[in-house]
């Protein structure tokens, strides 16, 4: 399925109003369909006014009480899929405001308690030292320090030991000269020592032997309901169950093939030490 930006933001609206014209056509109350769908008829309110988007499982209950004929059923899904998935592009973000990203992705950890990170060429912001947060910004023109200020407050997380966190970093991730030797080596001390934290497993994916499958992006779940995919123009996030589900699989395939515990340590102190020398 290709997915326009333009189309994203309008698909909402498109699919709002098709559903309550589907309704309205099957001449049922808001109130009788949410008793259908096991649903309030403020719910059902929400997504026909475009206030609340449904997930693809609540467009299937809609659909099948409306007993909508599959090939109207058919494009309504394609819809709310279309609906499900948001495009941010960086020049937006700069507009806006870098800080109120980082306010989306604090949003996004306070209401996860399971979090997924495969970072293929950098290090995270919540993994990051003071001094590699500030250089990940400093080639956009501008006073970022509000959005800086944030991505280390954001760490605190780290420490909530109700949520459970696996990072996943590549060779590459763990050793671009991002900075000058000295503070990379601080940088990889630093994974060290979060990786000893009992909520986190950190590990690493060497450059060497044999890797089966060859990453495009680095990416993010959220428990598993949200993978967020970063690319150099800007950030794809996804909601519905299958886009999701994808990224779990190929998760789990990278975990396969990462150094965790006090082996990824000792990957980690030798790449800190290679940093030293």
């Amino acid at each position: 399925m290709t997915f326009e930006p333009n189309e994203l933001g309008q698909s909402r609206a498109d699919l709002a109003e098709m559903l309550n014209a589907l309704r309205k056509r099957a001449g049922i109350t808001q109130i009788r369909l949410a008793q259908r769908c096991n649903m309030s008829q403020t719910k059902i309110s929400n997504i026909e006014r475009g206030k609340l988007t449904p997930t693809l499982v609540d467009v299937e209950l809609i659909l099948r009480a409306l007993e909508a004929p599959p090939d109207l059923a058919s494009r309504i899904a394609e819809l709310a899929r279309t609906a499900n998935t948001e495009w941010q592009d960086v020049w937006s973000q700069r507009r806006t405001g870098l800080e109120k990203k980082q306010n989306e992705l604090a949003g996004f950890e306070r209401s996860s308690s399971e979090f997924r990170y495969f970072l293929l060429s950098m290090v995270t912001g919540l993994l990051a030292t003071p001094e590699y947060v500030r250089a990940s910004l400093a080639h956009i023109p501008g006073d970022h320090s509000k959005a800086i200020a944030k991505k280390l407050e954001r760490q605190s997380v780290l420490y909530d030991t109700s949520k459970r966190f696996t990072f996943i970093l590549t060779e590459q991730a763990v050793r671009w000269p991002f900075l000058p030797a000295p503070a990379m080596a601080v940088q990889v001390d630093r994974l060290i020592s979060l990786s000893l934290l009992p909520n986190i497993r950190l590990g690493v994916i060497p450059l060497e032997g044999y890797l089966p499958t060859a990453p495009l992006n680095t990416f993010t779940v959220y428990d598993s309901r949200i993978a967020t995919v970063e690319t150099q123009t800007g950030a794809m996030i996804f909601r519905d169950h299958r886009d999701v589900s994808a990224y779990l699989t190929e998760f789990a395939v990278h975990e396969g093939s990462a150094s965790f515990g006090d082996e990824g340590r000792e990957l980690l102190s030798e790449w800190a030490h290679r940093f030293r020398s």
